[in-house]
């Protein structure tokens, strides 16, 4: 089927392509009678503007870009992105604008991304997530000048505004309450390494265990298979740790099918601590122990700014509340602590 043109409604509606260009954009010198015929037209027929004439006439897309540089498979069944996304929709939907996720492969696919979305006018502004240290991605959109919140630690964001949560703070809330149970052997599966807010994780894990016996973290890539493999090595060790903190809880979720499956009794011998209190860390047995936030109204406060920055406001860092540790059945005292 061909796609409806400006040339079909002005035939359906009895007047010239310029009148109906008129309606379309709000411009005067068609009648309000008109005009409603037109659009009512355009809405019947499926017509919608092109990209290109979007760019010509500097008319908003009403739409926001989100690419993730994570594998599809990953994002199907990691609950973080899934809240965050829900949380950005939330506000998006209110105001009419649409979400353009793409799942990308790496830094230049996303900038090139990037520079076709806003050069061909198909988004208003963007999201940038999973900031890495000296992130090329962060001057490339501060030439393009395209509107941006960055979902991640300022330190890194350059001159782009940046919404973020101090991860610092509930790692040492959580090494705290290991420490207070008695656990002197402590390990943290993490996620990648290139990271910035894995790397604000690492030195606030490495700073809180400082007093404890044995501290050690392994780097993953934040999917249970290798969270799994993780929690193999860990408790085949002689000296295995008696708490593991995992930074999201689908490796948590992992470990504690690995700590049933070598016979290692979850909390009696080993505690877990997962990171983000999806439904996933509270429907297994036992229920996990977790850093809970909320994480659809971080998307909300991401896509509140960013429709913001597209409106021409100055919208300055905004740091969210810090996960809080919430207690369950997979943590419990040491028994000769």
């Amino acid at each position: 089927m061909k796609r409806p043109t400006i040339a079909d409604i002005a035939s359906r509606a009895g007047v010239s392509k310029v009148a109906v260009s008129y309606a379309l954009n709000g411009q005067p010198g068609v009648s309000e009678a008109t005009r409603a015929r037109i659009i009512a037209i355009a809405d019947e027929i499926g017509w919608r503007p092109n990209s290109a004439a979007r760019a010509l006439n500097g008319a908003r897309a009403n739409c926001v870009g989100l690419a993730l540089c994570r594998p599809a498979r990953v994002l199907g069944v990691e609950p973080f992105f899934m809240e965050l996304i829900s949380g950005i929709e939330d506000v998006l939907a209110e105001r009419s604008y649409a979400l353009l996720l793409q799942v990308v492969t790496g830094h230049r696919q996303e900038i090139e991304l990037h520079r076709h979305w806003w050069g061909e006018s198909r988004v208003d502004g963007a999201f940038l997530v999973d900031l890495h240290h000296s992130d090329p991605r962060v001057p490339e959109i501060e030439r393009l000048g395209m509107p941006v919140v960055v979902i991640g630690h300022p330190s890194e964001s350059g001159s782009l505004s940046a919404v973020w949560s101090d991860d610092g703070e509930a790692v040492r809330e959580t090494v705290a309450y290991l420490v207070a149970l008695g656990h002197r052997r402590v390990a943290r599966v993490a996620g990648l390494p290139e990271l910035v807010h894995t790397a604000v994780r690492d030195q606030a894990f490495a700073d809180a265990c400082a007093g404890v016996a044995e501290a050690v973290t392994v780097h993953t890539d934040y999917t249970g298979e290798e969270g799994a493999r993780a929690t193999r090595r860990l408790l085949s060790a002689p000296d295995r740790p008696t708490a593991i903190v995992y930074d999201n809880d689908i490796m948590a979720v992992a470990g504690l099918s690995v700590a049933q499956e070598m016979r290692v009794d979850v909390p009696r011998d080993l505690s877990i601590v997962a990171w983000d209190d999806s439904p996933l860390s509270q429907v297994v047995r036992p229920p996990l122990t977790a850093l809970t936030r909320d994480i659809p109204t971080y998307g909300a406060h991401a896509a509140q700014r960013l429709l913001a920055l597209i409106a021409g406001e100055t919208v300055p860092p905004f740091q969210d509340w810090a996960a809080r540790l919430t207690p369950r059945g997979s943590t419990a005292a040491r028994p000769h602590a």
